[in-house]
């Protein structure tokens, strides 16, 4: 980074050589003034022509055009980008469907004026550090707000509805209520759910609190397009004496937040994050009333086909709709074999189960932790950790393999898949090895007496295996 800089105080001097200046733009100076590191770097060239500043990016190093018909370039080997002033005029609904004008004369307000939000249309002169802010970012950095910088020009890019609810979450600021009204009357249907996704990620994994980003976005009624399943967790009551902190949308947006202290433990944080937002989907589909005791049987289960609309909808990440699906069925679980001092075999059968076992737990500890009860909850989080060194104990252990059924005598068929899915729950059952061995191959000889068990060739038995 301290090299991204000396280049880019290089470029500065040569742009002024030629009465030009360069200011450091965007997310940058926010996170400078915030005390915050950022390596993005971003610099914008003001009064000079695009040919000049080719020109003095050649002669410091091999230049990269980025979008040259957008004034967009870069150096090999350095992260900077380089970018000119420009108009953009909009023609289309998609976030592509602009008609660009390079314009280096604009003047830093008029270029401030395209940007977002108050506290990124801030530059800094790269040379001196004297800081453009033509309007008020710097206030609202310091009162923590989030505004948008113009009316008309903002609402060209409805992808800023989600970048406002993704500050808010990640720097913990509010919105402008003039922002969140504009965000209202603004349309997200025609987005890309690459882009949607990307802003959601960055506030799940970015903040500390990623129930702000879906708070405001309820605020500013945009859920209803990309998030159904979490507008319909509002007003789903639950029992008072578990849940004292009101409804399922209550309970959610609290496990959010603490699973955003416990992420880093998972094999997988963003899908373990997407697993706390999905994991009671399905208390919107069966939560009961009756005699005043209100109950969602079998949530788990019910909550997969809303999942799985929900994930299919904004991503396409296979392994990541397999974690969060995986997690959401077996949420439960965990908690509830701490409570009833589930046998060994039962835990080591939970946590085979679990394509992360320690994203279960942690969903386990969020879940429980993101509720206000009568009763303090109990501290299953031993328990759990204890049973899973059990497991991981267990399945060091030598186990009974396609091979060994070989040595015993028998042929490879279809009949093997079966035979040592046996093999497998007997280890996870902590049998050892010997005595596995003897009762798979018994199991394995009835198995291979049925009519569809094929054997296969003898030729490719060792490759099949």
């Amino acid at each position: 980074m301290k090299n991204d800089i000396l280049i880019a105080e290089r470029i500065a001097k040569a742009v002024e050589q030629h009465g030009g200046r360069a200011y450091y733009v965007g997310g940058y100076v926010r996170d400078l003034l915030l005390g915050k590191e950022n390596k993005d770097i971003d610099v914008e060239i003001h009064g000079v022509t695009p040919k000049t500043l080719e020109e003095i990016l050649d002669g410091i190093g091999t230049r990269l055009s980025m979008g040259e018909s957008f004034g967009i370039y870069g150096l090999r080997g350095c992260s900077v980008d380089i970018a000119m002033p420009r108009k953009e005029h909009l023609r289309g609904t998609g976030h592509r469907d602009f008609d660009v004008f390079v314009d280096p004369f604009i003047g830093t307000k008029k270029a401030a004026m395209r940007r977002d939000f108050t506290v990124n249309a801030m530059m800094q002169d790269v040379l001196t550090g004297e800081i453009v802010d033509h309007f008020g970012g710097r206030e609202d950095l310091t009162r923590g707000v989030i505004r948008h910088v113009n009316d008309e020009t903002f609402g060209e890019d409805a992808l800023r509805v989600l970048r406002a609810a993704q500050f808010a979450s990640r720097f913990e600021f509010t919105v402008a209520p003039e922002t969140v009204a504009r965000c209202r009357s603004m349309t997200l249907s025609h987005l890309a759910h690459e882009r949607i996704e990307a802003e959601m990620k960055k506030a799940l994994l970015k903040s500390a609190r990623p129930s702000v980003f879906f708070e405001v976005l309820r605020e500013m009624d945009q859920l209803r397009e990309w998030f159904p399943e979490l507008l319909a967790l509002i007003g789903i009551p639950q029992p008072p004496r578990y849940h004292g902190e009101g409804d399922v949308w209550t309970h959610t947006m609290m496990v959010l937040d603490e699973g955003a202290s416990i992420r880093e433990r998972t094999e997988n944080p963003y899908a373990f994050m997407l697993a706390c937002v999905t994991h009671d989907f399905g208390k919107a589909i069966c939560t009961t009333e009756t005699d005043g005791a209100i109950h969602a049987y079998g949530h788990e289960r019910a909550g997969l086909t809303p999942a799985r609309r929900f994930l299919r909808r904004i991503t396409g990440e296979r392994k990541v709709i397999d974690y969060v699906l995986n997690l959401t069925e077996l949420h439960m679980r965990p908690n509830m074999s701490a409570s009833q001092n589930a046998s060994v075999k039962s835990t080591n059968k939970l946590f085979d189960a679990a394509i992360d076992p320690e994203g279960l737990i942690a969903i386990a500890v969020a879940d429980e932790r993101g509720r206000i009860a009568e009763v303090p909850a109990p501290q299953n989080e031993a328990f759990l950790r204890e049973r899973l060194c059990i497991y991981r104990e267990t399945m060091a252990r030598p186990c009974v393999m396609g091979k060994d059924l070989i040595d015993a005598g028998l042929t490879p068929g279809t009949y093997f898949t079966e035979a040592l899915a046996y093999a497998h729950k007997l280890h996870l059952a902590g049998v050892n090895k010997d005595s596995a061995l003897i009762q798979t191959v018994a199991y394995a000889r009835k198995l291979a007496k049925r009519p569809n068990s094929t054997p296969k060739p003898a030729t490719n038995a060792s490759e099949d295996i």
